[in-house]
């Protein structure tokens, strides 16, 4: 067991340090071209930061995980926004841009509840997950005509293009190695304790693929740069639900999923995603802005899912 152990927690220092690398080669390169900060919060940071989930996921469905590809995707974005938005609106009250409420929420939940006609039968067809990746081209393809419509600024720094692709492709294939180790460790570790593959995607595999959104969130929060914070979160909940759960089931159709995952997961996802944009427009405190009060709803949240995941873990 403790080799299954130390292959989780060396997988996840990988995952994360590869992430880095892979995200600040992108935001560089972005910034290079001179896409506003929205637009490089949203797609730049908020695709990279699901790097981890996308090549964790794929592996898992290439292997026949589906109960893992599945439960890193969701579980990722309900702690994407209970902890990591719970953590930086306890740090600082979390202004949120007016264009993320009234369109990429919106969107976000439009496909959150269209994930659900796909999950409702427990499975993910090959034509399931192509549908979202058709969804995702068409996103990007929005993104892109808004970053080319928007203010480009200037940047100053000085940005060399050969260091930052190097960055990029060397943190994918890293990314892609510590993806290997750490299902390795992950799923042996399941088998040794008894635990469903579910479960173990849900909380320790999530929550490892999704500390760079928790690292970028905090160092953007602490750098004034809420745009990006916020559309790090938005952007990457997207991607997790198109990108990642789309491309699993191309890979390989996924089936037998646990009727939990639908009736306990989703409807939770749903409700946190929900909960988010009405924080957003004034629930408990100032319109466009997620408060102390917001982040500790959100914490708790958190930890109450938790606590309910790890009851039926070892009960």
């Amino acid at each position: 067991m403790l080799m299954y152990i130390s292959a989780l927690i060396v997988g996840i220092l990988l995952l994360v340090w590869s992430a880095d690398r892979f995200i600040d080669g992108s935001a560089k390169l972005a910034k290079r071209l001179r896409f506003p900060t929205l637009i490089i919060g949203m797609v730049v940071v908020g695709f990279g930061t699901s790097a981890p989930e996308m090549v964790v996921s794929a592996t898992a469905a290439w292997q026949g995980d589906a109960s893992i590809a599945l439960g890193n995707a969701i579980g990722s974005n309900i702690i994407n926004i209970t902890l990591i938005l719970g953590v930086t609106a306890l740090l600082t009250p979390l202004a949120l841009n007016q264009r993320v409420l009234k369109k990429e929420m919106p969107f976000l939940i439009a496909i959150s509840l269209l994930s659900g006609f796909i999950f409702w039968d427990l499975k993910v067809t090959r034509l399931e997950g192509g549908i979202l990746l058709v969804v995702l081209m068409v996103f990007l393809f929005w993104m892109l005509k808004v970053a080319t419509g928007g203010k480009n600024e200037a940047t100053e720094e000085k940005i060399d293009l050969k260091i930052a692709i190097f960055w990029i492709f060397f943190g994918l294939i890293l990314l892609i190695f510590s993806s290997k180790i750490l299902l390795w460790g992950a799923k042996n570790l399941a088998l040794e304790m008894g635990i469903s593959e579910l479960i173990i995607g849900l909380s320790i595999i999530a929550l490892g693929t999704s500390l760079p959104e928790l690292a970028a969130s905090v160092v953007a929060v602490f750098k004034k740069e809420h745009d990006i914070a916020i559309g790090n979160i938005v952007g990457s909940n997207i991607y997790n639900l198109l990108a990642v759960v789309g491309l699993a089931g191309v890979i390989s159709p996924i089936e037998g999923v646990a009727k939990e995952f639908f009736y306990r997961d989703w409807v939770f996802m749903n409700f946190v995603t929900l909960l988010l944009l009405l924080l957003g427009i004034g629930f408990l405190g100032k319109k466009y802005r997620v408060g102390f009060l917001g982040g500790v709803v959100l914490l708790a949240c958190y930890l109450g899912y938790n606590a309910f995941l790890y009851k039926e873990m070892f009960l």
